[in-house]
């Protein structure tokens, strides 16, 4: 495939960007929110929490870097940010709900990451959002991943 037929827009390749765009819009949304937690709520943020942040935050630059142009090599770098992500909340969310000790926590100055500060309808806290971002997102990347690869393969 030459570089002229690779910027032809087809269908799946237009169905792929937009779902790389609700990713983006969704990391977004999260920064945006982790920020207003922390800045003008001023929830303290504990070790845990500033190692989700770091998964989290490049990925507003890293997806938005991957929209224009549409550039599928994205996924590679969001699905490992991602994954980070998740496997550092459902730490988290295991250890807020006790299932992981206390003495396994890495917050032993400080903050306590096993504590919450914020509940939205009684029981979503913070790390459970963050696990439920980081799911979605995988999520969205994942079939943007499907959608990209079906369109190379019938190439």
């Amino acid at each position: 495939m030459n570089a002229v037929e690779e910027k032809v827009q087809t269908p799946a390749n237009m169905t792929a960007w937009s779902v790389l765009f609700a990713a983006w819009v969704l990391v977004t949304i999260a920064t945006l929110g982790s920020l207003f937690f922390s800045e003008v709520m001023g929830v303290p943020v504990c070790v845990l929490c500033w190692y989700q942040r770091i998964a989290m935050y490049p990925l507003v630059l890293v997806l938005a870097i991957g929209l224009l142009p549409y550039d599928p090599g994205v996924l590679r770098y969001a699905s490992a940010l991602t994954l980070a992500g998740w496997l550092t909340a459902t730490y988290h969310v295991l250890l807020v709900a006790g299932i992981i000790p206390a003495s396994a926590q890495p917050c032993v100055q400080g903050i306590p990451c096993s504590e919450t500060h914020v509940s939205l309808l009684g029981f979503l806290n913070i790390p459970t959002l963050s696990l439920l971002t980081f799911t979605a997102l995988g999520v969205l990347l994942f079939f943007a991943y499907r959608m990209d690869s079906s369109r190379m393969e019938s190439s």
